[in-house]
């Protein structure tokens, strides 16, 4: 421990143990907590508690009546748990009686101040710091401190009743890791106390008839299953599936979300999951739940390896039966039939789809977003053309295209009229078949209903939105899609090489459109204009309005009015990664004068507060300082050797042209901004530009020039913060004497600590603490 905080720690002890000083907030005492933490985890907590008596003093504070605040009351506990992990300490907090009255009926548990939910989960967070030993499971036996966990799975607070589960499940797996024979026995009687205590407790719940103790018990054993893969859980398995097998009798299956959780962690288990019981139960559970119930468990069996094809067939059946259903109830539904391997119509899942809109809409919305996951994972078999039939299916019934064949389609027709959340369910899963092949009558539909949704006034944004995504991956999708040539994504999304094409879109209100939203009243839509202006741009397909096949009109200067003038700071982002691309690309604007262009960029820059739009610049210039050293761009902070300099000739002509744009300005300023972001990415292009420029002597030496002085004297005032004139024409070889004077390493370094790391300091935590009461004076206290 630092000497100042062993110092101060007496006088913070006696302010938390006093009840008529103000407390600093939870925030502290968690900052506390976590500094105590890491020194136990470096070092003997008995040691800590022997040098530092003023925590057992507080400890025992603790236990007495007094009216301290819940928050200090928690945070006893807690560190009494995190002292007492180590079993030394543990027997010397013993001696005591401390932690007896601490975590017993002597201490909070049994006074008024149990009633604060922040005391029971500071009592909970402390056994499960405390239980890391032997010693530790003794102390929970004889204080029956299981039976009030047990009592607090059910507590009113959702975050103490899921603590109190993770404590069993950590319980138990501590408890049989000391078992000595290994792998333990199915009878309980053979079983370590605490587990066979736990264990009890799990038996009466599976068999009671509340719901709420079915799931606190269903919920442990998910969690012990998901985290402890030791052969002792055979045994537990062995003593507990037959209470689990019961609950499948009951009518309706109780806290049936868990049960599903339960099963999928157990099958996923490498010590169960050859378990031919388990598959047993598994199919047996997909025919007692209810549609809805048993979606997440089929999705679940068809994500496991090593599942039988038996019950894999059963999962699929049952996840696709409501879109089976759906196209039953269509006339002519789209798509050849053949979506399941078995019978079709099942009588739940009709109900379920007919017993309410809530109903009907949840159920499709789950099964589309099941299938949606499932797809890329390419299950055999996949039936692509059934799939893409069902999808265009629902989308007709919620548009009010489609035929109903039968009262079920007719009832669907009312349900799903309009109802904007299938449709983006639907817009979503008909966008990821686009990854698979289908037959072209297939394609056909699926491209003629995204037309109708993209035509439709009734489109919601939203919707409108899903059904240009839907559309877009449908274009970009393999060559299996009819109509698609053999190109890559790229090229297909622009489509350079078709001159059909390039007449279509410049033809088309497309990037006139692009256009006029760069005077969009939203901003984040004026950035998305810039974007496609500037991608369309690039390949040549920007056009003036209203004269589609004329010479381009100049984008740049719109573009950089945007950049000098738009009050959002979304376009102006925008405009400079366009401009960076469009100089990484070589656009024919930017070709025409790159230093000029450069040059303005860099100047614009400058000016602007937005410190994304400062970054940006600094890529740009990156990228040409790249260029000018004919560079494939800017090494990798990462890598092992350092960049390779560039030859002399070279560097001194792409010097030049650094100056004249006034690079080396820029980048001087951005290195003292006072966003960290900027300094950094200034601080990594000056590194790059000296690692170049290592073997460069210049005509003659530098280093003591008045050139070389005055401009160092300007960078220590900008340093300190003043602002100045401009530097005017430089030098390159003056700028490399600076640049090889300054301490660019350490100057990365102290960027890259974080800006408030002193104030972070345990010290520097301690004293505000202190400060909030009055101990110490105000010019002791770091304010954050």
């Amino acid at each position: 421990m630092d000497p100042e905080c062993f110092r101060l720690l007496p006088a913070l002890c006696a302010v938390l143990a006093d009840p008529r000083q103000p407390v600093a907030d939870d925030t502290c005492l968690e900052k506390l907590l976590d500094w105590f933490k890491t020194i136990t985890e470096a070092g003997s907590s008995l040691l800590l508690l022997q040098d530092s008596s003023c925590l057992v003093e507080l400890l025992f504070q603790v236990l007495k009546p007094q009216d301290l605040g819940s928050g200090v009351l928690s945070f006893g506990l807690r560190l009494a748990g995190i002292l007492a992990a180590q079993e030394d300490c543990f027997q010397y907090l013993q001696q005591g009686e401390l932690l007896p009255g601490l975590f017993g009926e002597a201490g909070p548990l049994g006074g008024a101040a149990w009633t604060a939910p922040t005391v029971r989960s500071g009592w909970i967070q402390g056994l499960r710091s405390l239980a890391q030993h032997p010693s530790a499971l003794q102390f929970l036996a004889n204080f029956g401190a299981l039976d009030t966990v047990f009592s607090l799975q059910g507590d009113s607070s959702l975050f103490v009743a899921s603590a109190a589960g993770q404590l069993l499940v950590h319980i138990l797996g501590l408890s049989m890791q000391g078992h000595p024979r290994g792998q333990p026995s199915p009878q309980a009687c053979d079983w370590p106390a605490c587990a066979q205590k736990i264990m009890g407790h799990i038996e009466e719940s599976l068999g009671s008839s509340t719901t709420p103790r079915v799931t606190q018990a269903l919920n442990v054993l998910t969690t012990t299953f998901a985290h402890c893969h030791s052969p002792w859980t055979q045994g537990l398995w062995v003593q507990l599936s037959p209470l689990v097998a019961c609950l499948l009798e009951r009518d309706p299956v109780p806290a049936a979300h868990s049960l599903v959780d339960l099963l999928l962690s157990v099958a996923r288990s490498p010590a169960l999951s050859s378990d031919c019981g388990l598959w047993v139960m598994l199919a047996q559970t997909l025919g007692c739940l209810s549609p809805t119930q048993a979606g997440p468990l089929a999705l679940g069996i068809l994500k496991l390896q090593d599942c039988p094809q038996e019950l894999r067939t059963q999962a699929s059946d049952v996840l696709l039966q409501p879109l089976a259903c759906v196209l039953q109830a269509a006339a002519q539904a789209p798509g050849p039939p053949g979506l399941l391997a078995g019978p079709v119509g099942n009588s739940a899942v009709v109900s379920t789809l007919l017993s309410s809109r809530s109903a009907c809409v949840g159920l499709l919305c789950q099964t589309l977003a099941h299938l949606e996951l499932l797809q890329p994972m390419a299950p055999s078999p996949w039936p692509q053309a059934p799939m893409l039939g069902a999808a265009v299916t629902v989308l007709q019934f919620c548009n009010g295209s489609a035929v109903p064949a039968s009262d079920v389609g007719s009832r669907l027709c009312v349900v799903l009229a309009g109802c904007v959340r299938v449709q983006r369910a639907a817009l979503d899963f008909l966008g990821t078949l686009s990854q698979g092949a289908g037959p072209r009558e297939s394609v056909t539909q699926v491209f003629a209903i995204l037309l109708d949704y993209l035509k439709s006034p009734d489109s919601s944004p939203t919707v409108l939105k899903k059904a240009f995504q839907a559309t877009l991956r449908w274009l970009l999708s393999s060559p299996k899609s009819p109509g698609c040539c053999d190109l890559d994504p790229h090229t297909r999304l622009f489509l350079g090489g078709q001159a059909g094409f390039r007449q279509a879109l410049l033809a088309s209100e497309v990037p006139g459109l692009a256009k006029q939203l760069l005077q969009d009243p939203e901003s984040y839509v004026r950035a998305s204009a810039v974007t496609a202006v500037g991608q369309l741009s690039s390949q040549g397909l920007h056009a003036s309005p209203g004269h589609p096949e004329g010479p381009q009109k100049s984008l740049l200067l719109d573009l950089l009015h945007i950049l000098s003038a738009d009050p959002e700071g979304f376009p102006r982002r925008a405009v400079m990664q366009v401009f960076t691309e469009w100089l990484r690309d070589g656009h024919a604007e930017v070709a025409e004068d790159t230093e000029r262009f450069v040059a303005r960029m860099l100047q614009v820059a400058s000016q602007d507060l937005d410190w994304e739009v400062r970054v940006q610049a600094l890529e740009l210039a990156l990228v040409f300082l790249a260029q000018t050293l004919g560079q494939p761009g800017p090494h990798c902070p990462y890598a092992v050797t350092a960049p390779e300099a560039a030859p002399p000739g070279r560097l001194a002509r792409a010097l030049q042209a650094l100056c004249r744009v006034q690079l080396f300005e820029f980048a001087f300023r951005a290195l003292f901004d006072c966003d960290r972001p900027v300094a950094q990415k200034s601080c990594d292009l000056l590194l790059f530009l000296r690692d170049k420029a290592a073997p460069y002597d210049g005509p003659q030496e530098a280093g003591g020039s008045p050139e070389v002085v005055s401009l160092e004297a300007t960078l220590q005032r900008w340093r300190a913060g003043e602002q100045g004139p401009p530097l005017g024409p430089l030098e390159p070889e003056a700028v490399l004497a600076v640049l090889r004077s300054m301490d660019l390493e350490g100057l990365r370094g102290a960027l890259a600590e974080s800006s408030d790391h002193v104030e972070k300091s345990p010290q520097s935590l301690l004293q505000d603490m202190l400060a909030t009461v009055g101990i110490l004076g105000d010019n002791q206290a770091d304010c954050y």
